[in-house]
């Protein structure tokens, strides 16, 4: 079901219509027993004619407050009659519709769903943490209101399955590949991707969804010290690995040095010089000097 625009008309002419009919309902009762004889002593006779024009104003006031409503900004009202839907009202103000017809009030206010912290596994298995923010409103107010039982509650459920669902197309972190997206290390991406899963999945209750932003990801607590020892790991690992790339490179342009200076190395002292550079450059504490007095050779 697509929204469609419900007739409507300033209702402010109609206020004043169903004030002048209640007025001059009670007017008519009040002149219809006051008509007289023309004997004394005979009781003034009732105008059937003011009777029925009473009643008739009664009736007309009462279907003219039947067809008021009032929507306020960022509101709307769907305007039902006996069991058809007739269109959605989206203007503020005091609007005249169709008499007895049914008006439920839906909110086109932006709005904001937290979801609870969910333990889903990522995509190397691994239990971890994570919850979302979404943020959205109603766009067509009939699918919100026919097409779902309760949209709020369908936009609860459906996050936290998108949630699940691309939490477990991601792994937490990187640990080897650089270029792979992560959940830690891509929430950008992450999150349109989760946007663009939700908009499908929300578009059936006439809602769009803004903006969606993860508010909590974290390892579980069965994991996470086990979790954290790996990554300390790597990143002692990559550390040595620049250390050495950086000690190969000052070690090449040493002896390269040596070489422009007229200074030959044979094998044999080329090999201990590598070697006293890279221990002194890779080691972590602070190299202690040996002055050799002698030679290699004895």
């Amino acid at each position: 079901m697509t929204t469609t625009k419900a007739w409507h008309v300033n209702g402010f002419l109609a206020l004043l219509l169903a004030l002048a009919s209640i007025v001059g309902s009670v007017v008519l009762f009040v002149n219809a027993g006051s008509e007289t004889s023309g004997f004394p002593g005979v009781e003034p006779e009732v105008n059937g004619w003011f009777i029925v024009g009473g009643i008739a104003l009664i009736l007309v006031f009462i279907v003219l407050l039947t067809s008021l409503t009032i929507v306020q900004p960022n509101q709307a009202k769907i305007i039902t009659f006996f069991g058809r839907y007739k269109g959605t009202i989206t203007e503020s103000g005091l609007w005249l519709v169709i008499p007895f017809t049914g008006k439920t009030k839906v909110s086109l206010k932006v709005r904001n769903f937290n979801s609870q912290t969910l333990k889903v596994n990522d995509a190397e298995g691994n239990p971890i943490e994570i919850g979302c923010v979404v943020v959205f409103k109603v766009v067509d107010t009939a699918k919100a209101v026919f097409d779902v039982d309760n949209y709020s509650k369908f936009v609860e459920v459906q996050s936290e399955t998108a949630i699940r669902h691309i939490a477990a197309h991601y792994a937490y972190d990187t640990f080897n590949d650089e270029q792979k997206t992560s959940l830690r290390g891509n929430a950008d991406e992450v999150s349109q991707e989760l946007t663009r899963e939700l908009q499908t999945r929300l578009s059936l209750a006439g809602v769009q969804v803004l903006e969606t932003r993860l508010t909590h990801l974290a390892y579980a607590p069965e994991i996470a010290s086990a979790m954290l020892q790996r990554q300390q790991a790597i990143a002692i690992i990559a550390a040595r690995q620049k250390i050495v790339e950086g000690a190969v490179t000052m070690v090449e342009s040493a002896l390269q040095q040596l070489k422009d200076n007229g200074i030959e190395l044979d094998g044999e002292r080329r090999a201990a010089m590598i070697n006293n550079l890279m221990v002194t450059i890779v080691s972590d504490r602070a190299a202690t000097p040996v002055i050799n007095t002698g030679t290699m050779y004895g």
